[in-house]
């Protein structure tokens, strides 16, 4: 039975916005801390604060019984995690590894089985919450893993997010965020549209929503962005860039099972066609721009 890895050397390998701020909050709960990114100049912070630098995964992996990857999409982590220096080759038996980047379910499958026969434990646990919830240490986190391996890590976890949830084997957390990305999608499409048709039809949209959002039409996209869409501030909480990422995961999935997801076409297409104009490192909420200019 796996022990609870609260003493363990941690290793954090993807120091962007969002693993930054995980990371830091590990080295503030004070588990020794491990660090590598592609850019050095990235963990300079971190560094000041007591964490140690790899030079390579492959390094890092070596030295540490817990491993935290969250890096760009499923090519950079089947990169990190396969081949003769990767961190399934690399770390030591026992080891726990957590890819907590939004990746393929079928890519975590495998990552979850290619562990398992070196004697290592993976978890994926793609989150929620952008980089407001990743400052905050209240992520949500969807997991899929082994149930044991999951409560040895769950302290770890804990001190990044409030909502942890197990949901089945490897890949369940993939495919639980894919469901979170597409009820996203949805959601914009609906807000977006509310908010133009309120402008067209000569309304005050600011009204409309003080009506709207506190009933059926309610969302935590209405409250939180709509707002935000009808002064024009489009500044990102999460990219369109990334978005789109998450869509084409979650649209190869679905095609993969026989699913049909109109909305989530919709919703793709409409960030694409932003994205080929230079939208792309803005926020999803600018996608109010594709139905009302302003």
């Amino acid at each position: 039975m796996q022990r609870s890895q609260g003493n363990s050397t941690v290793g954090f390998i993807g120091l962007g916005v969002m693993g930054k701020s995980m990371a830091g909050h590990l080295l503030k709960a004070g588990y020794p801390l491990i660090v590598y990114n592609r850019t050095k100049a990235k963990a300079r912070e971190l560094l000041g604060e007591g964490a140690v630098w790899a030079d390579s995964a492959d390094e890092l992996a070596v030295k540490c019984q817990v491993i935290i990857t969250m890096i760009g999409n499923p090519k950079d982590v089947e990169a990190i995690y396969f081949g003769t220096e990767g961190l399934i080759e690399n770390a030591q038996e026992g080891t726990y590894l957590i890819d907590m980047t939004t990746s393929s379910p079928k890519l975590a499958v495998q990552i979850g089985q290619a562990a398992k026969a070196k004697g290592l434990y993976a978890i994926d646990a793609p989150v929620s919450g952008g980089e407001g919830g990743a400052r905050a240490a209240s992520l949500t986190i969807m997991a899929g893993g082994d149930e044991a391996a999951f409560n040895a890590v769950l302290p770890i976890l804990k001190q990044m997010g409030n909502n942890i949830v197990l949901q089945g084997p490897c890949g369940a957390g993939q495919h639980t965020k894919m469901c979170n990305q597409i009820a996203v999608a949805a959601s914009m499409l609906g807000v977006c549209e509310a908010m133009a048709y309120a402008k067209k039809s000569v309304l005050d949209p600011k009204r409309v929503l003080q009506s709207i959002e506190t009933g059926t039409a309610g969302s935590w996209v209405m409250s939180n962005l709509a707002p935000r869409m009808l002064v024009g501030d489009f500044s990102p909480g999460f990219h369109i860039k990334h978005f789109i990422k998450d869509m084409r995961i979650a649209l190869e999935s679905a095609e993969a099972m026989g699913l049909e997801t109109p909305a989530l076409k919709t919703a793709l297409k409409l960030y694409q066609e932003l994205a080929d104009q230079g939208e792309g490192d803005s926020g999803t909420l600018a996608l109010f721009k594709s139905y009302c200019r302003c």
